[in-house]
């Protein structure tokens, strides 16, 4: 099993832009924000003005859930930064985000397994990543 690390890391500030401010906005109040598109209703990740499905740009903010389950992912045991995890999570409204899995026991992750957003501090506004519900 590989444990996560005890030190707090430190992760870089976003560089955001108009088009995701209220992302990171909503980042900093501990709120995980996906958009929808109102024209054929897919919700969509990341955060951007032009729908994914149908090209419409008549997309609204929601707040999401947090909530999903780990899609697939892989454990990257040797790095210049110690042992991590990156996957895919797909979330309860559909969307699957790329992340990272932090706090947890890196070696117990398992496909399906629930998962919930949590915030990490920067410099700037907070990132998202998933840790085990």
């Amino acid at each position: 099993m590989t444990e996560a690390k005890t030190q707090e890391k430190t992760y870089p500030a976003p560089q955001g832009n108009p088009e995701t401010m209220p992302f990171w906005e909503a980042a900093k109040e501990g709120r995980f924000l996906i958009k929808r598109c109102k024209a054929c209703g897919e919700a969509h990740y990341f955060p951007r003005a032009i729908c994914p499905f149908c090209f419409s740009d008549k997309t609204e903010w929601e707040q999401a859930s947090g909530e999903g389950e780990i899609y697939t992912y892989s454990l990257m045991r040797k790095s210049a930064t110690g042992p991590y995890a990156i996957g895919y999570v797909k979330l309860k409204e559909g969307p699957a985000v790329q992340t990272n899995f932090v706090d947890c026991d890196l070696g117990a992750l398992k496909i399906g397994q629930k998962v919930k957003v949590v915030f990490k501090p920067t410099d700037g506004a907070p990132l998202p990543f998933f840790t085990p519900a």
